[in-house]
């Protein structure tokens, strides 16, 4: 089984750009933003409650706060992709 960071959009990237500061951090979210495994990215992080870098497309005071909102989630990473599921699956006309 492949790794997902293998897929990742950021892995021929400077590592170091993933850790840079705030406004940097805003022009490097734009790799997340086309990445197929953005999802996978994210939910590591929160899962694991990685503290520092740019992680799915959120910086870590992104996470900290959707941390706070949530802390009910106890598995970010089934919560994501039942999400992403739902956002890709074709929705069926409605009927009147």
């Amino acid at each position: 089984m492949t790794s997902w960071s293998e897929n990742a959009a950021c892995r021929k990237t400077d590592p170091e750009a993933l850790f840079a500061d705030s406004a940097t951090q805003n022009r490097v979210k734009t790799i997340c933003s086309g990445c197929p495994v953005r999802t996978e990215c994210l939910a590591e992080a929160l899962d694991n409650r990685v503290e520092f870098g740019l992680w799915g497309g959120m910086t870590e005071r992104e996470r900290r706060a959707l941390l706070r909102r949530r802390p009910d989630v106890e598995s970010w990473r089934q919560l994501l992709e039942v999400a992403h599921y739902d956002h890709d699956r074709p929705r069926r006309p409605q009927t009147c």
